[in-house]
Formats: C-alpha cells, sequence, structure tokens
C-alpha cells in the first residue's frame, strides 16, 4: 500500500511530503495518521534538524477530502478523533523542537492552510490559491487556528477569512503576514529547502530556543515573555559552543 505521507532524510534535513496527487493530498485519516508518523520520526530523530514541508503533484493540500467523508457516515464519536488527529498534528508541527519550513503550491485550502499557518516559516508559490471553506459547509477551523491566526493577521481579518471563505493569493497572504515568503512558481521547495539548510546550520540550542520561546511568548502575557526570554538567553550563553562562536565572530 502507497503511504500517503513520504519521509526521507539528508544532509540533516527531514522532508515530508504530503502523498495523495491525484486527490490534491485531501486529508482523510490515512494521511493524518502517515503524517503524525513521518513528524514523530523528523523530530525524534537526532540526526534531523529542520523539516522541509511539501505537497506531491499539483496542490500542497486541497482540506478535507470531502468525497470520501460523503461516502461514509461518521458519527460523533468518529468525528471528535478525526478532528483530534488533526490537531495532534499542529502540536508535532508547533510542539517539536524540529523547525518546520513549508514548500507550498497549487492549493492550501482548509485543513492544509491551518498546516501552512502552524509551520515556522511558510514558503509560497506566487500562483497558489487559498481559502477557508469550513464555515460555507456548516464547520469550524481546527488547527489551533482560532488562536494562532488573530495573532498573525488580527482579529478582524480572521474573522472575514473564516466567514466568507473569500479565495485569495500567496501574495495577500503575505501581505496579511501569512507566509514569509512569496516566490516564482516551481522555486517554493528550492527556497524552502536552502532556508532549512541555513537553519540546519544553527546552534542547536539557538534554534531550538528561538522556536520554542517565539511560540510561547507570541501568546503570554509581557512579564512571562521577558521570563522565558531570560532562561533562554542564559541557556545560550552557558552552552559550550557559544564562547567559541563569540570569540570567532570577533575576529571576523
Amino acid at each position: 500500500m502507497t503511504k500517503t505521507v513520504l519521509l526521507s532524510v539528508a544532509g540533516g534535513i527531514a522532508e515530508v511530503r504530503l502523498n495523495r496527487p491525484d486527490r490534491l493530498n485531501a486529508i482523510n485519516p490515512d494521511l493524518l495518521r502517515d503524517f503524525a508518523d513521518a513528524l514523530r520520526a523528523a523530530q525524534s530523530d537526532p540526526a534531523v534538524a529542520a523539516i522541509v514541508l511539501a505537497g506531491e503533484g499539483r496542490a500542497f493540500c486541497a482540506g478535507d477530502d470531502l468525497k470520501e467523508f460523503g461516502e461514509q457516515s461518521a458519527g460523533p464519536a468518529e468525528t471528535r478523533v478525526f478532528i483530534e488527529n488533526i490537531q495532534e498534528i499542529t502540536r508535532l508541527m508547533m510542539n517539536g523542537e524540529k523547525i518546520v519550513v513549508g514548500g507550498i503550491h497549487g492549493w492550501a485550502v482548509g485543513g492544509g492552510l491551518e498546516w501552512v499557518i502552524n509551520c515556522d516559516i511558510a514558503v509560497m508559490a506566487e500562483s497558489c490559491r487559498c481559502f477557508f471553506p469550513e464555515t460555507q459547509l456548516g464547520v469550524f477551523v481546527t488547527g489551533g487556528v482560532t488562536t494562532l491566526l488573530p495573532n498573525m493577521i488580527g482579529l478582524q481579518k480572521t474573522k472575514e477569512l473564516i466567514l466568507l471563505g473569500d479565495r485569495f493569493t500567496a501574495a495577500e497572504a503575505h501581505q496579511m503576514g501569512l507566509v514569509a515568503r512569496v516566490v516564482p512558481d516551481g522555486q517554493h521547495e528550492t527556497v524552502a529547502r536552502d532556508m532549512a539548510a541555513r537553519i540546519a546550520d544553527l546552534p542547536a540550542v539557538a534554534r531550538r530556543n528561538v522556536k520554542a520561546v517565539l511560540n510561547k511568548a507570541f501568546q503570554l502575557p509581557l512579564e512571562q515573555a521577558m521570563a522565558l526570554e531570560t532562561d533562554a538567553t542564559v541557556e545560550g550563553f552557558l552552552d559550550p559552543g557559544t564562547a567559541a562562536r563569540v570569540r570567532e565572530a570577533i575576529a571576523g
């Protein structure tokens, strides 16, 4: 049976690739299982410093597989399990130590767009299109979007995107602050890999704390955020490699 998510590791970079191209990498239980397995493996591998997330075929992810769900009759218990499995992906992406760089193209819809938001850095191809269809279908967003997106783009803009479900471009996503970069079509994965390689070359303690502290401080009061900054800075100064790196920087 073909894996719905592929994992490969080379040069300290793990590549996690959604692999249902015939369905535009639409989300179903198999994909959620394989995605979680791949993320756990990458996050726990000491040889991995960063993760590149991408999609096979014509799109990153077209959201939930509505055709498959329409053929099934899931009750409340099964639906809750499905949503919890989606949210487990968010935990693995955001709470894991490894930096996740998304190389996004084609379509990023619904749950797929939520995973873009969960990335530490997202690079999007200029022709990519995005939208949240959930409200139009009578359901709700998941993946931590209710707290993450307002912090990224503001509460009113979040409500507009989720309530109206309008499609928006990669350029508009960048303008809102939803993605870090927009690149010409076909370059999204190359740029994401280059970013991941640069991140992999950073001191491990530094890249770990940048992610952990910023993700926590993002939603904390100022004093708690500054306390986390202090702890992370002390840890960085005490790291055995820091003194050598400082001397090297001074030497020029």
